[in-house]
């Protein structure tokens, strides 16, 4: 109770448009973000707390919120792009700098997931879930160890292999197989990729997203690229489901919350930012949808089920062969042209 009121004071006093008793038409704040990714009992939570309303939408890739934040007419107050994508979304000047007063609860968030490359010192966003890509599978159809991405590219496994839909994931574990950075600009390097793509394909069952976790925990595929936060899910789900990262290496990620520039609710937004940063809040959001967090309070208070799983909590050496995704600029037309060869052979 003391927590909540604090919020409430906290938000009231930043949004006055929220209290009641202002006459004002009360405040929608206008949410993207990925399918199933954050506890919907901690929206209602907000709004019980603040009185701002919250519409939530749903994306399927960072390309498509990218059309969606760069649209004129964009409506959205808050979105949670990855990475690669905040560095193209600050460099086109499409974000609102964050004011730090009004995120206090960012003293929550570990140092280590601050200050990275893609938004050095958080000007504008905060970080929300990190993890890993790798290879899910399921230990009574796959016998043998799991080290490599080339068990994605075995005949024995035809029909039963499911790769992620998208751009950067497909064509960068590939690229990884290969021996080649997942950021690479050579065109020849990407070339290649698309043509082990293409070599793979018939023996592909299908390019899902979020789809992949029922087909794995049913047992109707061998193997899926996923991203460790929805391996952890499928694993508590069905136990004859393992989780690597190849020994290729492979992507650490992260996601950040951020303030389109043409949102009309920044304080708002701040708000819901500040609350998401809450320990408490955290913890339960991290128990959900079980990606990694950031913030350390709230990993104080998570059971050792997560803070002892190398798949929520991987070692150092895991990630020490990984890389985060960069803005590849104009060239990322490259990737968008071998990504629709391989989906059109």
């Amino acid at each position: 109770m003391k927590k909540a009121l604090c919020v409430l004071i906290a938000v009231l006093m930043l949004v006055p448009l929220a209290a009641c008793g202002s006459g004002r038409q009360a405040v929608t704040l206008n949410i993207l973000n990925w399918g199933d990714y954050i506890d919907p009992e901690i929206l209602d939570q907000f709004t019980e707390e603040t009185g701002i309303e919250v519409k939530y939408s749903t994306m399927t890739s960072n390309e498509e919120m990218l059309v969606k934040l760069s649209a004129a007419d964009c409506i959205y107050d808050i979105c949670f792009p990855s990475d690669y994508v905040i560095e193209k979304l600050v460099a086109q000047d499409l974000l609102h700098p964050l004011n730090r007063e009004n995120i206090p609860n960012l003293a929550n968030i570990d140092e280590r997931f601050l200050d990275l490359s893609f938004d050095p010192g958080n000007t504008y966003s905060v970080p929300y879930m990190w993890g890993t890509v790798g290879i899910l599978y399921n230990t009574t159809m796959v016998s043998e160890p799991v080290t490599s991405w080339n068990v994605l590219w075995e005949e024995q496994y035809k029909g039963k292999i499911l790769m992620y839909d998208s751009v950067r994931d497909s064509i960068g574990i590939t690229l990884c197989k290969l021996g080649y950075s997942l950021n690479t600009r050579d065109e020849a390097q990407v070339l290649a990729a698309q043509e082990a793509l293409i070599a793979q394909k018939p023996l592909v069952r299908a390019y899902l997203t979020d789809d992949i976790k029922m087909e794995m925990i049913n047992g109707s595929a061998a193997l899926a690229v996923v991203y460790s936060g929805d391996a952890l899910y499928c694993m508590d789900e069905n136990p004859d489901l393992d989780y690597v990262v190849p020994s290729e290496g492979s992507n650490v990620w992260f996601d950040n919350v951020i303030i389109p520039k043409t949102s009309q609710h920044t304080a708002e937004a701040e708000a819901f930012i500040n609350f998401l940063c809450d320990a408490e809040v955290a913890r339960a959001n991290a128990e959900y949808i079980c990606y990694s967090s950031p913030n350390k309070a709230a990993l104080a208070l998570l059971g050792p089920e997560f803070t002892e799983s190398p798949v929520f909590n991987p070692p150092q050496e895991d990630l020490d062969r990984c890389e985060i995704f960069h803005d590849l600029g104009d060239f990322v037309g490259v990737f968008s042209d071998a990504w629709t060869k391989v989906k059109a052979a």
